[in-house]
């Protein structure tokens, strides 16, 4: 019964630390994106104006 406990324990534990990782991710993906459209330039957009 115990080994059942502790393996439903880590089940648990391993499925919260994936959604935190994950959620993480997410965030840092769009804060990548909120950034680098200031810092990487079109040429093409500069030959058209």
């Amino acid at each position: 019964m115990l080994k059942a406990f502790r393996r439903v324990f880590a089940a648990a534990t391993v499925a919260i630390l994936a959604f935190r990782a994950v959620g993480s991710f997410l965030s840092w993906v769009e804060h990548q994106e909120d950034s680098v459209a200031d810092t990487w330039v079109d040429e093409d957009e500069f030959e058209d104006a």
